[in-house]
């Protein structure tokens, strides 16, 4: 991997280093087999010995294979890899559609099925919803598939037309910073913030060694027509265990949603209280959480007290983004 004149590790190393983190990205993205020391710097997954083989036999125009731990990155590869989100992202999109009957392989699956459900995976992008479906060519010079991989990715993050009608907007949640979370090593904890609605995962960066972490990172979902709560759960991050938990709320996102609807493109009104969610014995606030139209934008502060821990407050931000 790149380092700065200086020896220092890049930004991008850095960057690298906290997906790294991740926990999704602890397991193979094709078996789950742990501990993966491969990547596929295009798709932006992280891969196991065996499925690595598989991928090399793609071809680079396919399936550009890294190891994580020998090879040097460089600064694109890097930014590949982080562009796309790692494991969680890229099998949100290349395995959206699993006819029923297929399954993944297992880490002790043969040779011979791993490489059948990893062929069907990329090579003929069989899961995919077909609006997303890459029309196959000859790699570009430099990036290959990369840009391919990327295109779908933000085709779904870019509301292409044909999807639009599963779709009510996006809900944008900046994570702020927490107050007073648990510990859970020996004197403090590594937290990172995971955020769930339906099939949608998204997390944050770890911040190592602080019980009052500061984040200030964008985390966006889709929300569907049937939506419900925003999960959001905390983690701290360990190395060779399992994740302890550190807490949980229930975001209820319908007033916002609401409200936003009620009153259509905010751009036309001044800054104004449109709604609010209150606080209640059985949800996770702390006090109420009026929904603002600010500068044209509907948006909504949350304070919350986390659950099921003892002890640990959240602040995000939440900014609504129509169709």
């Amino acid at each position: 991997m790149s380092t700065s004149a200086l020896g220092r590790p890049s930004s991008g190393k850095r960057r690298l280093k906290d997906l790294l983190g991740k926990s999704d990205n602890r397991v193979c993205a094709d078996c789950s087999a742990p501990d993966p020391k491969w990547a596929s710097s295009n798709i932006g997954v992280f891969l196991c010995l065996k499925c690595c083989g598989v991928h090399r036999s793609l071809g680079a125009n396919i399936s550009k294979v890294l190891s994580v731990t020998l090879d040097e990155w460089n600064e694109e590869d890097i930014e590949a890899v982080i562009e796309v989100g790692g494991n969680a992202s890229a099998n949100s999109i290349y395995e959206s559609y699993l006819p029923e009957g297929v399954t993944k392989p297992a880490h002790d699956a043969s040779h011979e099925e791993r490489t059948q459900f990893i062929k069907s995976k990329y090579e003929q992008q069989a899961f995919l919803k077909p609006s997303l479906r890459i029309q196959s060519g000859a790699p570009a010079k430099n990036s290959s598939q990369a840009s391919s991989s990327r295109e779908i990715v933000n085709s779904q993050q870019s509301w292409s037309t044909t999807e639009n009608s599963e779709f009510l907007g996006k809900m944008k949640v900046k994570v702020v910073k927490g107050s007073n979370l648990a510990v859970r090593d020996m004197l403090s904890s590594d937290p990172y913030v995971l955020l769930i609605l339906g099939q949608q995962k998204v997390q944050t960066s770890v911040v190592n060694s602080n019980l009052n972490p500061v984040w200030n990172e964008v985390l966006t979902l889709s929300v569907p027509h049937d939506y419900s709560q925003i999960k959001l759960q905390v983690y701290d991050h360990d190395t060779f265990t399992a994740d302890d938990i550190m807490g949980e709320a229930d975001i209820d996102i319908q007033p916002m949603i609401n409200s936003a609807l009620a009153y259509g493109d905010a751009k036309k009104f001044s800054d104004m209280q449109i709604g609010k969610w209150l606080k209640s014995y059985d949800n996770a606030l702390i006090e109420d959480s009026p929904v603002n139209i600010v500068a044209g934008k509907v948006r909504q502060d949350l304070w919350l007290r986390l659950q099921n821990v003892e002890s640990g407050e959240l602040e995000l931000e939440l900014e609504w983004v129509p169709l």
